[in-house]
């Protein structure tokens, strides 16, 4: 694998062209594509863009304090790891090793119901907070079973997304023959060339068990592990709605974090049914394309909730001027996926804490150079929004 320190890599795109450089191409296009002709992929990064600064000069900032606490948790920045679904595709263990850095830099990690480990092995792993994401994959018996492993396990919180009635089209996976591959189909054999071209990580893979499978997903039916190849179908059979959120609730009987939001309507909606924080996300620009950038619907939602809930923001984060701005736009706190999952693909867990490196070190910068002491100073005094903004 090549290196990730620098000169190699300098920010998140140099992790993503080392990513690129290992992955085959239906790995890669899983963690860098996006739904439908990807408009709303571009703009989650765009929409930094027509944010900009008003520093505050003639300043000295010796020393900036950027914890805070997420659901009175503290964390070292707030900046946490997102759940990413089937990491260790990208790399072996691949969530496990991700959890290990997440705990090391001092913050949380996310891990989704399509782990390819067990939830169990990703908590030990960790010395930090854990949460779990929940999916009802498999049904609502799989998911209490599930549940219940997460809070004997020791995760602090239970995300819910809601995001998920059907897949998004990723037109980049019908192209690069993500479906034949896992049907096993004779159209695969066209495909089988992108994973022959990548030795090293084919290596990996086979070395640590092949195609992997969702152990956290474990039907009582079968009693083992959900395939991966059915997954798509089995989302599709079982929608997360308002209607679930009184039987999650009582099964978790911890924080909820609802993730998916992207409305006042509905962040309302999940202050309502109890929701301890709510994430605006679209999904990574996975499932319904042109809608809001998730800079662009954070306002409003942080005006919906009125400070009952907190609120937190994914979706499009690359530099730390970035974590900034989301905060001084309400939010308590960031979810980065794809920058850290890049460098998982470009180099397991010495790429995930470049990655953080990369992120925290650009924070710190960021709030040197605006004259700020800290994150809980920032507000929206060290911005400017567009016009069409003002009014939120």
């Amino acid at each position: 694998m090549a290196s990730v320190a620098p000169p190699n890599v300098v920010n998140i795109s140099d992790l993503r062209r080392l990513a690129e450089r290992r992955l085959p191409r239906a790995v890669f296009d899983y963690i860098d594509g996006g739904a439908d002709g990807e408009v709303t992929l571009a703009e989650n990064t765009r929409v930094f863009d027509t944010v900009t600064f008003r520093p505050r000069c003639a300043v000295a900032i010796p020393q900036c304090e950027l914890g805070t606490t997420v659901l009175g948790m503290p964390v070292s920045m707030p900046i946490l790891l997102a759940p990413v679904g089937s990491s260790r595709m990208f790399y072996p263990r691949g969530e496990e090793v991700a959890a290990q850095q997440a705990g090391l830099a001092g913050t949380i990690y996310i891990l989704s119901t399509l782990s390819g480990c067990r939830l169990e092995d990703v908590k030990r792993a960790t010395s930090g907070p854990a949460w779990y994401q929940l999916y009802l994959v498999g049904g609502r018996d799989a998911a209490r079973a599930a549940i219940a492993r997460a809070k004997a396990a020791g995760f602090s919180a239970l995300v819910v997304t809601i995001d998920t009635p059907v897949a998004g089209l990723r037109e980049r996976d019908v192209r690069n023959g993500t479906k034949e591959l896992l049907a096993r189909t004779p159209g695969m054999f066209q495909h089988l060339w992108q994973f022959l071209a990548r030795p090293g990580w084919l290596l990996d893979t086979l070395g640590d068990g092949g195609l992997m499978k969702f152990p956290n997903v474990v039907p009582p039916e079968t009693g083992q592990p959900f395939p991966y190849a059915d997954i798509t179908v089995a989302l599709e059979q079982t929608t997360v709605t308002w209607d679930d959120m009184g039987w999650i609730r009582e099964a978790w009987g911890g924080p909820i974090i609802i993730k998916g939001v992207l409305t006042g309507d509905d962040a309302r909606r999940a202050v309502d049914e109890g929701a301890s924080a709510v994430v605006v996300s679209n999904h990574g620009a996975r499932q319904l394309d042109t809608v809001s950038s998730t800079l662009r619907a954070l306002p409003e939602v942080v005006a919906a909730v009125q400070g009952r809930t907190e609120v937190l923001m994914d979706g499009g984060v690359r530099r730390g001027g970035d974590v900034a701005k989301a905060i001084c736009l309400g939010a308590r706190a960031v979810l980065v996926g794809r920058a850290y999952a890049y460098g998982l693909g470009a180099g397991g867990g010495a790429g995930v804490a470049r990655a953080i490196e990369i992120l925290k070190s650009d924070y710190t910068r960021t709030l040197k150079l605006l004259g700020c002491p800290g994150t809980s100073d920032l507000d929206r005094s060290y911005i400017d929004v567009p016009t069409s903004w003002k009014s939120q």
